[in-house]
């Protein structure tokens, strides 16, 4: 059976007649009766009742109609939906994303990109950067935004920077007023965190941001003591707002507002995070694509005081290198 078969089988449906549907489909009228014969000889069932005056269709040919009538439209829709699948306009977007993208990049970029491809399925998947890395190569996503990692990035694998903000430090608001730590001009010295509880993310779950704390601290000659662990930045900023001990987060946290927290910057030279995408460097499908250039104009135009934009290049020459569980806070907070 073909589709050819189906258009003569529906053409003579719908006419009733041999004669007027031949002349529909602009060829004669024994070449038609032989398709349909044919037809009915592959189906192994009548299709119609003939007589010399007089066609209809049998209860077969009555319920099978609909079902040629479908599939025919999805036939003529295929050129369509083949140009639209070539220019990413339609398909399916599997997104990774770090838990920091959540409040910085990510909510923006699903809502632009939704805007313009509205027929695009984007499912989200929160995950740390190195599992990310590891969905990519196994396919199980099609593009991440994630803290680059220190090692070399796996060949198969392309990177472009998209951001870099500093860190701040999220202290209890009750600390500054009782006197327990003094900014100076709004800002924490390095040494005052030395004295301190830091509430960390588990490297297990956040290696790369766990890294650039803890390298922060090497690199500034202390070593504060470790109190609470949790992977969420709502949660540490609840516990920063509890008293339980302060945090380094993004800039870009100071959107999260919690009463009882104050968010400083950290003077001199604060530890920065950078935010990126990465895709399979051979396998990017139109939908991808089109993420990949709308998340680059994003980025132009993401101005803020708090963030150093990163240029929309390749990986920097120091490295070569659904939400699945319902939406996180920031992206819930943007798209509702």
């Amino acid at each position: 059976m073909n589709l050819r078969q189906l258009r003569f089988f529906v053409t003579v449906a719908e006419e009733l007649h041999f004669g007027r549907a031949a002349e529909r489909l602009c060829m004669t009228q024994p070449p038609l009766s032989q398709a349909i014969l044919a037809l009915e000889q592959e189906l192994k069932v009548d299709l119609f009742k003939r007589t010399k005056r007089h066609v209809e269709l049998t209860p077969f040919g009555r319920h099978l109609l609909p079902h040629a009538l479908r599939l025919l439209a999805d036939a003529d829709e295929l050129p369509a939906i083949a140009k639209q699948l070539a220019r990413g306009a339609c398909g399916s977007l599997r997104l990774g994303f770090v838990t920091t993208a959540d409040y910085n990049l990510l909510p923006g970029l699903v809502s632009r990109y939704s805007a313009d491809f509205p027929d695009v399925k984007v499912t989200l998947s929160e995950m740390t950067s190195d599992l990310q890395m590891d969905a990519l190569m196994q396919g199980e996503i099609d593009a991440g935004l994630i803290i680059p990692l220190h090692q070399t990035l796996h060949p198969s694998l392309e990177y472009s920077r998209l951001i870099s903000e500093p860190l701040f430090a999220a202290v209890p608001e009750q600390w500054i007023k009782s006197g327990r730590i003094n900014p100076v001009g709004g800002k924490l010295l390095a040494s005052d965190l030395a004295e301190l509880l830091v509430i960390l993310f588990p490297r297990k779950a956040a290696p790369a941001f766990h890294d650039i704390i803890t390298s922060y601290f090497v690199r500034n000659g202390i070593a504060p003591e470790t109190g609470q662990e949790a992977v969420q930045m709502q949660t540490i900023v609840s516990l920063v707002s509890a008293g339980m001990g302060a945090a380094l987060v993004p800039g870009s946290l100071k959107n999260l507002a919690r009463s009882g927290v104050r968010y400083l910057e950290l003077a001199g030279e604060p530890p920065m995070i950078e935010t990126g995408i990465v895709w399979r460097r051979d396998e990017i499908s139109p939908t991808v694509a089109q993420f990949i250039e709308i998340a680059r104009s994003a980025v132009a135009d993401y101005s803020s005081q708090d963030f150093a934009v990163g240029a929309a290049d390749g990986f920097s020459e120091s490295r070569n290198f659904r939400l699945t569980n319902g939406l996180s806070s920031g992206l819930a907070s943007t798209l509702t």
